[in-house]
Formats: C-alpha cells, sequence, structure tokens
C-alpha cells in the first residue's frame, strides 16, 4: 500500500505538546509508529496533495550562509558539553529569523521524539547529502562536534570560493547591463527631443546620426515586444535545458571551452570536487560512498557524469587515479598526479586537500587578472556606446554653420 503523510499533534513523555508529519500508509499504523516512540498522539488527520501549482510556490528562504552559522554555533556548543537537545534550544533563542527558527524547532522535535540528528535533517532540503553523511558518521563515531566543526570548515570555504567567482562575474555584467540600460533610455527619451530639433535644420543628417535615429524609432516602435520575445525565449531556453539533459550537457561542455571563464569555472569545479572528497574521506567514509554524495557538489552534468563513472571503475576495483585518467577531458591533469601520490603514501584525504588549495589560489589569482584586463576593456566600450551616442547627436549641431 501506498505511504500518506499524516499530521500529528501529542504529548512526549515529558507531557509537553509537540507535533509534526509522519509517513504511513494508514492512521493505525501512524499512531502505532508515534506510540513506539513514546508519543500520545491527541489529534492525526491525513495530509492530502496540493496541486501542483500550489507546491511550486516558494518556500520561505534560508540561505546557505545561515545553515553554515548554525553549523558552526552547534559544533560549539557540543564542544563545550552542551547536550544536543539543550544546543537547539540556545541556538533557537538566539535566531531571529522566522524560517531559521522554525527549522530549528522542526530539527528538535524530531530529535525529541527518537529520530537521529542525521534523520532528522535529511527532511529538510537545505542540508545536502554531504552535509547528512557527515552527520551520521559524527552520530556512528561518538565525534559529532569534531565532524559537525570539518563540516562548517568545509562549507565556509566553499562559500568563500563562490563569492570570489561571483564578484569575478556579477562586477562587468552589472556595469556593461547599467550602461545598456542607460544607452536605451537615452534612445527613448533623449534622442527624439533632438530629433525635432534636426527636423528644422532643412539639411541632410550625417549618416551616423540618421543611424541613431533609427535605432531609436524601432526601440519605440518594437522595443516592448522585443523585450518580451527576448524573455520568452530565455525562459523557453532554461525549460528546455531542464527538461532535456542533452542541451544542458552541451552548454555545460561550451561554458568550460570559454577562453576565460571557461578555466575559472573549470578550475571552481575541481576546486569544489577535491575539497568535498577530502572532507568525506578524512571523515571515513569510504571513496565509493564519497563519491555518491559528489555527484550533486557541482552543478556542471559533466562533472557529474565524470563522478559515477569513476565510481563505477571503482567498484569494479581500479584506483581513483587511473579513473581519474580515463575522465581527462573533465579534470586538469594535476589532480590525477596529486591522487596518484596520495594514494601511493596513504595520504589521499591530504593530497585532495592540496589540490583544492592549489586551485583556490589559482581561482584568486585569475579573478586579480580578469579585473585587471576587464577595466580598460569596459571602458572601451563604455566610450563607444556613450561617445558614439554623443557624438551621433551633437555632429549636425556642429555642422549648423554650414547649413546657415
Amino acid at each position: 500500500m501506498p505511504n500518506h503523510r499524516y499530521a500529528w499533534r501529542g504529548n512526549n513523555r515529558q507531557g509537553q505538546t509537540i507535533e509534526g508529519e509522519i509517513l504511513a500508509t494508514s492512521k493505525h499504523e501512524a499512531i502505532h509508529q508515534l506510540h513506539q516512540q513514546r508519543i500520545r498522539v491527541t489529534a492525526i488527520h491525513r495530509q492530502f496533495d496540493a496541486p501542483q501549482w500550489l507546491k511550486q510556490r516558494p518556500k520561505p528562504l534560508i540561505h546557505t550562509r545561515d545553515v553554515t552559522r548554525i553549523t558552526r554555533q552547534l559544533a560549539t556548543l557540543l564542544h563545550a558539553g552542551v547536550p544536543l537537545l539543550q544546543a537547539f534550544d540556545i541556538l533557537y533563542r538566539g535566531e531571529t529569523a522566522a524560517p531559521i527558527q522554525a527549522l530549528i524547532r522542526d530539527l528538535r522535535i524530531q530529535i525529541e521524539a527518537g529520530s537521529a540528528l542525521h534523520q532528522a535533517l535529511r527532511q529538510h532540503a537545505v542540508f545536502d547529502e554531504v552535509y547528512c553523511n557527515l552527520v551520521a558518521v559524527g552520530e556512528l563515531a561518538g565525534m559529532l562536534d569534531t565532524l559537525l566543526k570539518r563540516l562548517a570548515h568545509h562549507r565556509e570555504r566553499t562559500e568563500a570560493l563562490r563569492a570570489t567567482v561571483r564578484s569575478a562575474l556579477v562586477y562587468p555584467v552589472a556595469v556593461l547591463g547599467i550602461a545598456c540600460a542607460v544607452f536605451i533610455l537615452i534612445l527613448l527619451f533623449v534622442v527624439p527631443a533632438f530629433q525635432n530639433i534636426f527636423a528644422s535644420f532643412g539639411a541632410e543628417l550625417p549618416w551616423l546620426t540618421r543611424m541613431v535615429i533609427g535605432l531609436s524609432e524601432s526601440v519605440q516602435q518594437n522595443g516592448l515586444i522585443g523585450l518580451l520575445i527576448a524573455v520568452a525565449t530565455a525562459w523557453m531556453l532554461k525549460h528546455q535545458l531542464h527538461k532535456k539533459p542533452l542541451w544542458q550537457r552541451r552548454v555545460d561542455r561550451l561554458t568550460l571551452r570559454l577562453p576565460v571563464f571557461g578555466t575559472l569555472l573549470r578550475h571552481t569545479y575541481t576546486a569544489q570536487w577535491a575539497r568535498t572528497l577530502a572532507t568525506l574521506f578524512s571523515a571515513g567514509i569510504p571513496l565509493t560512498e564519497a563519491l555518491t554524495s559528489l555527484q550533486g557538489v557541482t552543478a556542471n552534468l559533466l562533472f557529474q557524469s565524470a563522478t559515477h563513472a569513476i565510481q563505477s571503475q571503482l567498484i569494479q576495483g581500479t584506483s581513483l587515479s587511473n579513473a581519474l585518467h580515463s575522465q581527462h577531458d573533465v579534470f586538469p591533469t594535476m589532480v590525477m598526479q596529486m591522487c596518484a601520490i596520495g594514494e601511493e603514501s596513504g595520504a589521499l584525504d591530504h593530497m585532495l586537500e592540496k589540490t583544492a588549495e592549489h586551485y583556490e589560489q589559482e581561482i584568486d589569482h585569475t579573478v586579480t587578472r580578469l579585473s585587471t584586463l576587464l577595466e580598460p576593456f569596459i571602458m572601451v566600450v563604455l566610450g563607444l556606446l556613450i561617445g558614439g551616442l554623443v557624438m551621433a547627436l551633437y555632429l549636425p549641431i556642429f555642422q549648423l554653420g554650414q547649413v546657415i
């Protein structure tokens, strides 16, 4: 029989009122499961599925940096000897954001009801497979505070890496986007005013001015339609990319082949992959299981499929370095060399950590060089856009003496 979701309210062993949801084939089975957890049920009803459009409504956003901060705080509290439930109480009182408070409260309720921490975490999408697996290892080994501290460090380094790449990509896009917006506003409001002045000259306008006036008229007449078409095309492409993995794979392959940004993205994915694998392997998780959690670390389908292929080869008895060699079109050569050294020396996690640090340094250097090179490029583009537009508008005025 299929499982159904039941919402319940009841009292725990201390007499406190708690509530939550549970999956069961029937109401009697749900009550039986709750009784096994020593919960006296006072109310229970089946949760029926909502319409699809209602399911797709966005939930309150919990940012990844909030999860990292909670992880660091929880690790500190546990390291200080605070019991887990009391640590969640302290975290709850210290939070002001309602979504995070709700998350902490739900985790505490599930743990008090008898669930392990990693089981409670798996009920929330903000905790990925890597997070849940490391917490499970920490609970099993009795070193949850150490694993949480390592997990917080891993997430902090990953977020710093993403911030570095984001700053390199956002700055030129933002500047050029603002320049294009100003250019369109000038075409819509400033050029028509000059056009009325030019009409009184009674002389042929320069070709640059005619071109700008024609562009302004085109934007005024067809600008809204063009914008709608562009938005619809972008939405369709995004939908098709999610619907057809083959298209997404081609786009991912194309982005990795871009001159400068492709190298930056490849190094970013490699650093994330190596650091996550080092964190999992150093926690005692076998490579084959670690690679299962690793497949969703990067958003690039090429890295995901390469990770799956490496896992299959490891199951067949191939070493990690040899398996990486078969994916040389995805992973840089240095990753294979460092893994080979790590396997021979018995310090694979250390070598993977060094690999991640190397590529993070490469990313920092690339971002610095990119920022230095982009500044003159942006100045040239802005000069051509704004300077050409100003020249086109004032050139007939400069030639006004010849007309008279």
